[in-house]
């Protein structure tokens, strides 16, 4: 069985996320469990899944050791400082990452509404192609706007895709992708293996996939937990269930 290595990105200054608490999105409860939290255990859950690493901002290292020590002990999860930008942080995560690990996958922190089946297609893909990721269809019509807030154009929507997360990739495939990034500032991981010339392939992954960005986000994300598709359990286990479930 391949051995995957998680990163979960969670250094961000969550600007857009602005509470009275001054918490960042993804310490922000969301039905009980802090989004991480949530967002974490669909993988530390799995036995492929042999390393598990958490990026934070060094400003909030302290006090998130601290506030969630026995989550992490729990959850057996690493973590790692993250730096200026999303891409400095991965960056920084992928130095740790185990010299025995086959596969590197890279998941927001902030999208907590992820399931197991999702992760596994994705996971299985990357294991056919190298490199996998997420992706939704674009379905709404699409406007280049101008800095004056006027269209300028309207954009074709055939073939464009909405980029999600986990994105995964074989190991060396990443670390050679971020050896050659010459200060890219990329906004994911596919767009810098996609530089190095490997193709990267799409999984269609489900709109309910959301990243938690903004308050309205959140709470987005409070209704659609309901909506997820639920985990088949074993039929020994439910005797009496309906076979059409």
């Amino acid at each position: 069985m391949p051995k995957f290595a998680v990163i979960l990105p969670a250094a961000g200054k969550s600007s857009r996320f602005a509470t009275q608490q001054s918490k960042k999105k993804v310490f922000v409860e969301l039905k009980g469990r802090p989004v991480w939290v949530r967002t974490a255990e669909i993988f530390t859950n799995r036995d492929d899944v042999v390393q598990t690493i958490l990026v934070v901002s060094p400003d909030d290292l302290d006090w998130f050791k601290d506030k969630f020590r026995p989550n992490l002990a729990f959850m057996d999860i690493e973590i790692v400082t993250g730096g200026a930008e999303r891409a400095d942080s991965v960056m920084n995560a992928l130095a740790r990452v185990r010299a025995d690990v086959d596969f590197v996958a890279v998941h927001d922190a902030a999208r907590p509404l992820i399931v197991k089946d999702w992760v596994s297609k994705v996971f299985k893909a990357a294991e056919q192609h190298g490199a996998a990721m997420l992706a939704t269809p674009i379905t709404s019509t699409l406007k280049r706007v101008g800095p004056d807030k006027r269209i300028e154009e309207t954009v074709s929507r055939e073939n464009l895709w909405a980029a999600q997360t986990p994105q995964v990739f074989r190991r060396q495939l990443l670390l050679d992708a971020y050896a050659h990034r010459r200060g890219l500032q990329a906004t994911d991981e596919a767009q810098l293996v996609e530089q190095l010339g490997h193709a990267v392939h799409v999984v269609e992954g489900s709109p309910l996939n959301i990243k938690i960005t903004s308050q309205d986000d959140f709470r987005m994300a409070e209704f659609l937990m309901e909506a997820l598709p639920k985990e088949k359990l074993p039929g020994f286990l439910h005797p009496f269930a309906d076979e059409r479930d």
